[in-house]
């Protein structure tokens, strides 16, 4: 299996904002105050563009969507959340905790990739857990390492330890379960998403392990680490917060690697971090202030890998 891809699905956004129904567990959200809802969504497709700029230069096929304004979807630029695209042509629909997130679920993308030319073999719906209060939101809860068949998984109020085991199951790969957390007022609170604290690439991974409060949690997540023969580069919770972790390594042109990041990401970084990462893949990093305020998540969160086989 490959662990990373040429293609990504993104999604551009046409009413983005702070979503008030996610702030409940998504601590790293921030209220941009003074400035309207429509300078919030302006500035937000600013950042989007500059970014879909920068990947299209090295190579990266970008398959971008405009969001819809018949759903009041103020997230709906992390699609990754919601859909995944594998090899075997499986699509798979997440169950999401917000209520207003899971009218971002919008079959016709299917049909967009379709039309050009992914095949989609069969759709895999998880999406009734909703009903009963369980949620397992892609690979913001799943961190895939597809290549050893491994799912790394933070359980939180977003990743639900039963939902994860019975994703691996259906997919063949290993759940790698543990909890993480964070900072929050002085108190150690669970993070909502597990590619906020890591990402997992060809040859590396780059960690908060200093999040995983449990040291034989910590061990076991860095043993598997480990054992895959990945090179791990640790970062502070601090980076983690100005999300260091929430990167992403993709193919360009000849199969060149690249990680992406956000401005942020790639400026908390330290001299000896950065030349780590890039001993695997040149860094791409693009601004993206607004949409990691009001959004709480980063370039990772924007991102849908499509894994697909082509028609």
């Amino acid at each position: 299996m490959k662990q990373i891809t040429n293609s990504i699905l993104m999604i551009r956004p046409v009413a983005f904002r702070m979503n008030e129904q996610t702030t409940i567990n998504n601590f790293y959200q921030k209220e941009l105050s003074g400035l309207l809802p429509a300078t919030i969504n302006a500035k937000a497709q600013q950042e989007f563009d500059a970014l879909i700029a920068k990947l299209e230069l090295v190579g990266v096929n970008m398959i971008v969507i405009e969001d819809t304004l018949d759903t009041d979807t103020p997230d709906s630029i992390f699609p990754n959340n919601w859909v995944t695209f594998h090899e075997n042509g499986d699509v798979v629909f997440y169950p999401m905790f917000a209520e207003n997130r899971r009218l971002e679920r919008r079959e016709e993308i299917l049909d967009i990739l379709e039309d050009k030319g992914f095949h989609i073999e069969n759709i895999v719906d998880y999406t009734s857990a909703e009903e009963d209060g369980f949620f397992l939101e892609g690979t913001g809860s799943l961190v895939l390492d597809r290549a050893n068949a491994k799912a790394y998984c933070a359980l939180s109020p977003r990743a639900d330890e039963e939902l994860a085991i019975e994703f691996c199951e259906d997919f063949d790969c290993a759940p790698v379960l543990f909890e993480a957390f964070q900072t929050v007022d002085g108190e150690r609170k669970l993070i909502y998403h597990t590619n906020v604290m890591m990402s997992v690439g060809e040859t590396f991974a780059v960690i908060c392990a200093d999040c995983i409060d449990d040291k034989k949690e910590r061990k076991m997540v860095l043993d598997n680490l480990k054992a895959d023969g990945k090179e791990i580069i640790l970062i502070t919770e601090k980076q983690a917060s100005s999300f260091a972790g929430n990167i992403l390594e993709v193919e360009g042109t000849g199969a060149k690697r690249f990680v992406v990041m956000s401005t942020a990401a790639y400026q908390c970084l330290t001299p000896k971090q950065i030349a780590q990462i890039e001993k695997h893949a040149e860094i791409i990093s693009s601004n993206i202030d607004t949409i990691e305020a009001c959004g709480g998540g980063s370039v990772r969160c924007m991102m849908a890998e499509v894994f697909l086989p082509r028609t």
